[in-house]
């Protein structure tokens, strides 16, 4: 966030776009990609069956609606 003056860093990009989507376009490359298929492996555990997908559930990365990204010191 501060490297690139960005008002929400990668994670919480991923909370709005939704784990599930990232996961869904992410698994056609992990046939490829060992590494790949290890976070998709991690990603469909500790958060798809768990059903914490970013903002559309309220709990991803961040909780919402008050995630701490938008805490004034949060970056401290």
């Amino acid at each position: 966030m501060k490297s690139f003056g960005s008002p929400k860093g990668p994670f919480a990009i991923l909370d709005i776009i939704g784990i599930n989507t990232v996961y869904n376009v992410a698994k056609l490359h992990a046939e490829v990609n060992p590494m790949m298929a290890r976070i998709m492996e991690r990603l469909e555990q500790e958060y798809i069956n768990q059903n914490k997908l970013g903002l559309p559930t309220g709990q991803g990365f961040y909780n919402y609606p008050n995630p701490a990204y938008e805490a004034a010191d949060f970056l401290k």
